[in-house]
């Protein structure tokens, strides 16, 4: 099972259409009827449908258990044919495409089995994800390839090159991982006026995106917090509430 853990839980939907094709009129007009003889197939094949949304994980090995927020299921007759969508939502790390796929499979093979004792050529032709939104999927990725990034480590152990800067390692990885290219690396000292001198230089530069780690603990050595707090003309609070929530 793919480790999800990293991930953050945002609101995702899946929407999935089956096809059950019977293949006499005197069968869609049983449906419409309510005269099939194992009783109303549009209510049981929701019933049907619905349970199997909510219990994809048990019968697919991958899939893991999401609490299914909402399910939609419809049925539509066209000509010899019966259309199902089946639309899932949850808020949850992954997304509930195999549950609208697998609750369109049961509610059209409910179907055919409530149909096939009065019509012998039912078939189910297709089954499908018509649409899926959530996740990383729906991000805009709206900034150039070639935005200037600078990422600063506060660290005198990092200047002094006594130790490796795996902090900056692990901000230009994932910078990278995202398309950046123009990135570069420097190193300041932990006291405050070596941060405030570094910052200020890089926003004399106009660079538009500075990246500083190290010195934000609560010791008495740390003073990232403090230095930057007075280069920040309008605070995003917001921001820092979603990495908290990453983070935790």
């Amino acid at each position: 099972m793919v480790n999800i853990t990293h991930k953050n839980s945002t609101l995702r939907k899946a929407i999935a259409l089956a096809r059950v094709n019977v293949s006499r009129p005197e069968t869609i007009q049983a449906i419409q009827h309510g005269t099939v003889p194992k009783g109303n197939v549009f209510d049981f094949s929701r019933a049907a449908g619905l349970l199997a949304c909510k219990n994809t994980f048990q019968v697919i090995p991958d899939c893991h258990p999401l609490p299914v927020e909402y399910t939609s299921i419809t049925h539509k007759i066209e000509g010899l044919s019966i259309l199902i969508s089946v639309e899932v939502h949850t808020i949850y790390k992954t997304g509930v495409e195999v549950e609208a796929m697998h609750g369109a499979a049961i509610t059209a093979l409910t179907l055919y089995d409530m149909l096939k004792p009065i019509d012998d050529g039912v078939s189910i032709s297709e089954i499908k994800l018509e649409s899926k939104s959530g996740g990383k999927s729906d991000i805009k990725q709206n900034y150039p390839d070639d935005l200037n990034v600078v990422i600063v480590t506060v660290n005198n152990r990092v200047l002094n090159k006594t130790v490796s800067d795996h902090s900056g390692d692990i901000i230009e990885n994932k910078l990278e991982k995202f398309g950046l290219k123009n990135i570069t690396r420097k190193v300041s000292g932990e006291d405050a006026d070596s941060i405030k001198q570094i910052t200020g230089e890089l926003i004399g530069e106009k660079v538009p995106l500075i990246l500083i780690t190290g010195g934000t603990g609560l010791t008495a050595g740390d003073h990232t917090p403090d230095v930057i707090n007075a280069f920040i003309e309008r605070d995003v609070p917001g921001l820092m509430e979603a990495i908290r929530s990453y983070g935790q």
